[in-house]
């Protein structure tokens, strides 16, 4: 938790898939945070109903104050088509449906977004926390062109990797020649990226697959969720959201994961940190891992489980039992 009478100036760089728009309402909600602007990168999503979504959900929430910018960050290894249809489904609920997208074109650019962000930090002396729920090359392209901005980074808290349980690239969705069984998507859509990260920046708060994995979009939150969206209005919003995704047995709260630790470390066991590397070139590209040998690699945060899993779960239908003060 923030300490008395602060708040957490947030960024929130992710690349528009369901649970991402749910952290995105946490974020307007939670005690302590002040949410300065949101980057969608175009990785897991398609880059304009990803950017119409997000401006229906910041009028739905009332927070339209908030800048929203596309990066113009480009992969090395796209994400399927089939993955990146939910930002589409998402745009097109039907509590969305009465707000009409505000999205100029071109879009606005997130690296710029970040590097204006990133020096009014520097300015004012309050760092920011990087909230990255997808890949993290918007930051590694913005400091590549101005590196003093840097000092304006406070903390990095990441959704990516897989430590000690398998990745999650699918060889019925992908070809097999790339498909290794370590790699997590986020490091894998650029994994050059992840290897600037490391050796730019320590004590990065990661949230790899070792602990989302033990975040299921059960049955039980969604009926809970319906149950409080009949006086909620974010609640029913989570609930139509996550019914996009209910016949999808390996999806997770991901993003929801990394993002509640901000206000919620209790629920989280102690990071382990350790250094860590990643494999930039061959069958196992994306691959994140502890160093074969110890070199010059920073040293980074790495959470692996839950304290208090149902505290977690409480804790976000709390966060979405409220009607965004309307």
């Amino acid at each position: 938790m923030p300490a008395s009478g602060t708040r957490i100036p947030v960024v929130l760089l992710h690349d528009a898939a369901v649970d991402e728009f749910i952290s995105s309402m946490l974020l307007s909600v939670m005690p302590g945070i002040d949410l300065l602007g949101i980057i969608i990168i175009n990785a897991d999503c398609i880059a304009e109903p990803a950017m119409q979504a997000s401006s229906r959900l910041l009028q739905f929430m009332g927070r339209t104050e908030i800048p929203v910018a596309l990066s113009r960050a480009r992969g090395w290894n796209a994400f399927p088509w089939a993955y990146r249809k939910d930002c589409v489904c998402f745009n097109e609920l039907s509590i969305l449906k009465g707000y009409n997208p505000q999205v100029p074109t071109p879009p606005p650019d997130g690296e710029a977004l970040l590097a204006k962000l990133l020096r009014e930090a520097i300015l004012t002396n309050r760092p920011l926390t990087l909230l990255m729920t997808g890949p993290v090359t918007p930051l590694v392209d913005t400091l590549s062109k101005e590196p003093s901005l840097a000092k304006g980074v406070g903390q990095i808290v990441w959704m990516g990797g897989a430590i000690d349980v398998s990745g999650n690239l699918d060889p019925q969705t992908i070809n097999s020649v790339v498909a290794n069984t370590h790699a997590e998507w986020n490091a894998f859509w650029d994994p050059y990226s992840v290897e600037t990260i490391f050796r730019l920046f320590g004590g990065i708060n990661m949230f790899p697959l070792d602990i989302s994995d033990s975040a299921p979009v059960t049955s039980e939150f969604r009926n809970a969720l319906k149950q409080q969206g009949e006086k909620y209005r974010y609640s029913q919003l989570a609930y139509e959201a996550y019914s996009l995704v209910a016949s999808e047995p390996f999806y997770r709260l991901w993003d929801v994961t990394a993002t509640c630790w901000l206000t919620r470390p209790d629920l989280y066991t102690p990071a382990t940190t350790m250094p860590l590397t990643i494999e930039q070139w061959g069958f196992e590209q994306g691959w994140i891992h502890k160093p074969l040998t110890l070199g010059a690699e920073k040293p980074q945060n790495v959470f692996f489980s839950f304290a208090d899993l149902q505290g977690f779960y409480k804790y976000v239908l709390e966060l979405l039992a409220t009607n965004g003060g309307r």
